[in-house]
């Protein structure tokens, strides 16, 4: 059965011109369920990361100011995000989703989670609407209980994985790969193990013979023992914050690409949403929702 991870809801509504289009979350899993794709059994809500595995990835300075709400108003702002403890809270209920789907995957091929993907968030602060790296937090637990010794992520959101990247600059056991548009957010990229900066409107066609052309490799070169991936529907064309051309059947496509390699090398694959951000929002839940279609599809 196809496990995913669907975390209670942080505030809601967010501040009047708040751009972080936070209904996805709810809209997902209903258009699932709506259209027969998933049921109810197929979500879970995960319980609460401990502080002590948190620390295993985020700084304590970082972690306390989190938790007794100490940041100052520039690292309030840097997250994107109004400061509030429900936010933290949620937080690390994403976290441990990404965890548990771990165990999942392991039994299944495939555990996917209805947020997570904040790839943005660094050892020492967050940013870019990300206060805690989910895959980071994952991959650095199951490193610290030696159940896995090499992992490889594969950052498929149309912004680098700057957080991520400079979290495991120095880690061999992890393989950031990051796809990504060039022109865009960060500013100031981090070293990946691999990154590829695509120009801006780079399409369907040009995206997935990139993609084609990297990612078996990749697999053979690395042999992980699992795969993480952060499959953002910001590539769409429609995207405001994204830049590249792409339509949702490209996406699809690419999505679908990951999951056959993955599959046919035996890896279990953890999913994580990433971002979206299109003015319609039905673009941004249908896209989103390929990815959940394809993995019922495909493993079950």
């Amino acid at each position: 059965m196809l496990k995913i991870s669907h975390s209670p809801l942080f505030p809601h509504p967010l501040p009047a011109g708040h751009r972080f289009p936070m209904e996805k979350y709810e809209l997902i899993p209903e258009q699932l369920l709506y259209e027969g794709t998933i049921e109810e059994a197929n979500l879970y809500e995960p319980e609460m990361i401990s502080e002590e595995i948190i620390l295993l990835t985020h700084s304590e300075e970082y972690w306390h100011k989190l938790k007794y709400g100490t940041l100052t108003a520039r690292e309030i702002r840097k997250t994107g995000f109004p400061y509030s403890e429900r936010l933290i809270r949620r937080g690390r209920h994403i976290c441990m989703g990404t965890i548990q789907n771990v165990r999942y995957a392991q039994q299944h091929g495939i555990a996917m989670n209805s947020a997570g993907g904040t790839h943005h968030a660094y050892r020492d602060h967050g940013e870019g609407f990300c206060l805690f790296n989910d895959f980071a937090v994952a991959a650095n637990y199951l490193l610290h209980l030696g159940e896995i010794s090499k992992v490889l992520i594969v950052d498929l959101d149309v912004h680098q994985g700057n957080g991520t990247a400079a979290i495991f600059q120095h880690d061999p056991r992890v393989f950031t790969f990051s796809m990504h548009c060039e022109a865009n957010y960060p500013l100031k990229k981090e070293k990946s193990d691999l990154d590829i900066g695509l120009p801006i409107y780079t399409d369907d066609k040009s995206y997935l013979h990139l993609l084609q052309n990297t990612l078996p490799a990749l697999i053979q070169q690395v042999e992980p023992d699992i795969v993480f991936y952060l499959a953002g529907v910001d590539v769409l064309k429609t995207d405001k914050l994204g830049k590249l051309g792409m339509t949702k059947e490209g996406c699809k496509a690419r999505d679908e690409f990951v999951f056959k390699t993955c599959k046919a090398n035996d890896l279990p694959v953890i999913v994580s949403l990433g971002g979206g951000y299109s003015p319609q929002l039905r673009d941004i839940v249908n896209a989103h929702c390929n990815t959940f279609r394809l993995a019922q599809e495909m493993w079950f």
